[in-house]
């Protein structure tokens, strides 16, 4: 649920205390002076001698909500309601037919224990203490309050991401006492880079260096991520790692274990289980172990007196979180750096426009290799030139061109070779074989698509079979390929290299691996699988670059460079044999970006265009959706920053087909407005913002609107 959302109505309403009933909760802070309130008794009962009064914040992730609530603490939970611990609380008091009622029990953590309270009545009693764990650390109460404030959302929306739920059992479980800090690690692989020898020498100091890494393509990433936390954890201080997916965690935990042995780390994934997740995140709040290998929600785990903050391709998107208030593990992992003064690694094969802008503005030293250095570890990377089109007529539009399969061909006599192809599925889209009007649904207008070779078609949307289509501008019942996917192509090869064994790897299956033997590997980006005690693939084909780089976002040409990198990456050296082919056009910048293993100058140059053109990251933008009329309503009594632009609003790219996450729901128009800051006003438009939602939901003025800072798609 979106901290936009009502959860129902009459939520957070306070009668009038007076002496029969007593007020559940307390009101707003207010300016005007007032006698504090120090409780004694609830009922007769008595209540704690020392700090009787208990800040809560209540598990309400509503934004006009977004505060602290007092309550009177019982003297049998005196001793149990301590800051940071999970409790239960009576909240929401109604008026029902003039008899007023007691709101429900919800979930809520201790903040703070205080003598008085500045509320006027009596305050209510903490219902109950649910574990006497402290999980909501000082610390991280800080962290969840900055991201709340920094993408405009609700404090316990960002407290449901950081803490994980409550396993009873795993709190019984006694945590074993820290391993002794380890040995300070060689440098390794890091020799390669010339700053890298230094920058682990300062994390072993106990110093605090921030650095952009453009890792060197090859298997040695993992071990290199590995070392610089293990030089963070010889300093007696701990390390945090966060990973786009788990299997790439999985990597680097395997790395970590390999030079430090067992005891000095966990590694949390969601394929741990809720139970083992929860222990291990305990384990570190505990001060068990000191550092943390993990997926997105690592980013917030409980590391002690952090020494590093690091995190893997920050360009994908596993990194952005899907639940309000919609934080990137990059900016999050910033803010905690900031805040606790730690060093901060931002490591990948590609670079977004984002880390260039951190070295740009001195926020972050690059940590790259030389040029020799990079030729020496890079495959060789070839395209369709203009040599080849001249004997291939065909090179230019067919999607295999001769090029490729002579490429695969010879590869394959000396190990596996790698096929990319942008979309899942066996044939994602249709259309008429005559007219080449894209085929679609007779029931929604969706686009139609072939989930086999002898299946009938059917609809992407409602998923309703077409046995029967026929093309209404010209009559003709024959279908064509438009776009080929990934079961598609490996048949095709199938059939071309019978004595090859062919294996794909998707969404609905993903490989972690591949064994060093001649075998075509039909992937799609993001789950290419690893070769097993080799030195890589022998050969990468990247097919459809056409797909990738005509998608109309602000990113397309740097998201497909990050995924032609991180695929011809798994391939050996030039100097091995390794060679990739990229199907696209030859003179585009992310091609020629590929040809040169030149991430960081594309990203200064895509960073150098937004700058004239006023796009994020060198502006601040805030994305408001929703209904024309809830959209007009919130920037009509937002108080926006006398800098900011407002972009629209225009209809969602998209509304009338199937929901996408933060799109509208089928049959529903959704309008969009872009609010555009320049640096410096992003804090002060997320503050607005956030106001603005608050009034609109305190005073019911129209459904909520979505609202999401730094929006990653505004193509």
């Amino acid at each position: 649920m979106t901290s936009e959302e009502p959860r129902h109505a009459g939520e957070g309403e306070r009668p009038a205390p007076d002496a029969e009933q007593l007020a559940l909760i307390r009101g707003p802070a207010r300016s005007a002076p007032r006698e504090r309130a120090r409780p004694r008794t609830w009922r007769g009962a008595p209540l704690a001698e020392s700090l009787p009064v208990a800040r809560v914040l209540v598990d309400k992730g509503l934004v006009h909500l977004d505060r602290f609530f007092d309550y009177a603490v019982p003297a049998a939970m005196a001793d149990e309601a301590r800051p940071g611990v999970r409790v239960r609380v009576r909240f929401g008091a109604g008026e029902r037919g003039g008899r007023r009622e007691g709101g429900g029990l919800v979930g809520g953590y201790i903040v703070e224990r205080r003598p008085d309270s500045d509320y006027p009545g009596v305050l209510a009693p903490l219902a109950q203490v649910l574990s006497t764990e402290q999980v909501l650390t000082p610390a991280l109460l800080r962290l969840c309050r900055a991201v709340a404030d920094r993408y405009a959302g609700a404090l316990a929306d960002v407290v449901q991401l950081a803490v994980p739920p409550r396993m009873a059992r795993a709190e019984r479980k006694e945590s074993p006492p820290p391993a002794a800090p380890p040995a300070e690690p060689a440098p390794g692989t890091w020799s390669r880079f010339p700053q890298g020898p230094g920058f682990l020498r300062s994390l072993a100091r106990g110093g605090a260096p921030r650095a952009v890494w453009t890792a060197l393509p090859g298997p040695q990433w993992p071990t290199e991520l590995a070392t610089a936390m293990a030089a963070a954890l010889s300093s007696g201080r701990g390390a945090l790692a966060v990973l786009p997916d788990g299997r790439s965690a999985a990597r680097v935990d395997d790395a970590l274990t390999a030079l430090l042995g067992s005891g000095h780390h966990v590694l949390l994934t969601a394929d741990a289980g809720p139970e083992a997740r929860y222990r291990r995140w305990l384990a570190l709040s505990r001060g068990s172990v000191r550092a943390v290998v993990g997926t997105r929600a690592a980013m917030f785990a409980p590391v002690p007196h952090l020494g590093l903050v690091a995190v893997w391709d920050d360009g994908d998107a596993a990194h952005s979180e899907e639940r309000a208030p919609l934080p990137h593990a990059r900016e999050v992992l910033m803010l905690r750096s900031a805040q606790e003064n730690t060093g901060f690694l931002l490591g990948a094969h590609s670079c977004t426009v984002e880390a260039a802008q951190l070295v740009e503005s001195g926020w972050a030293r690059s940590l790259a290799a030389d040029r020799e250095t990079v030729r020496a570890a890079a495959p060789l990377i070839r395209t369709v030139d203009d040599t080849e089109q001249a004997r291939d007529a065909a090179a230019r539009t067919a999607r295999l061109p001769s090029l490729a399969w002579r490429t695969a061909r010879d590869a394959l006599e000396r190990g596996p070779v790698l096929v990319q192809v942008p979309r899942r599925g066996y044939v994602p889209r249709l259309a008429c074989e005559r007219c080449r009007e894209p085929a679609r649904c007779g029931h929604c207008h969706g686009p139609l698509a072939s989930p086999a070779a002898d299946r009938a078609p059917d609809c992407a949307w409602c998923g309703r079979p077409e046995p029967h289509w026929s093309c209404p501008g010209c009559g003709c019942t024959r279908l064509r390929a438009t776009v080929v996917g990934a079961r598609r192509t490996a048949e095709e090869l199938g059939r071309a290299f019978p004595a090859v064994p062919v294996r794909t790897s998707g969404r609905d299956h993903v490989l972690p691996s591949v064994p060093d033997r001649p075998a075509l590997v039909v992937s799609t980006p993001g789950a290419e699988p690893v070769v097993e005690e080799g030195p890589g693939y022998a050969a990468a084909l990247l097919l459809d670059g056409w797909a990738l780089l005509g998608r109309p976002d602000l990113r397309a040409g740097e998201e497909a460079l990050r995924r032609w990198l991180n695929a011809a990456a798994l391939v050996r050296p030039a100097g091995e044999g390794g060679t990739v082919l990229v199907i696209a056009e030859q003179g585009l910048r992310p091609v020629q970006a590929l040809v040169r293993w030149d991430p960081p100058g594309h990203a200064r140059r895509e960073l150098a265009d937004r700058a004239v053109l006023g796009l994020p990251p060198v502006s601040r933008m805030a994305a408001v959706s929703g209904s024309p009329e809830a959209v007009e309503g919130l920037l009509r009594t937002a108080t926006l920053p006398g800098d900011a632009e407002v972009l629209g609003p225009v209809p969602v790219a998209g509304a009338g087909g199937p929901r996408r996450p933060g799109g509208p729901p089928p049959g529903e128009r959704w309008d969009r407005a872009l609010i555009r800051v320049p640096p410096g006003s992003g804090a002060a438009l997320a503050a607005a913002l956030k106001s603005a939602q608050a009034a609109r939901l305190a005073r019911r003025q129209g459904p909520p609107v979505r609202v999401r800072i730094d929006p990653p798609d505004i193509g």
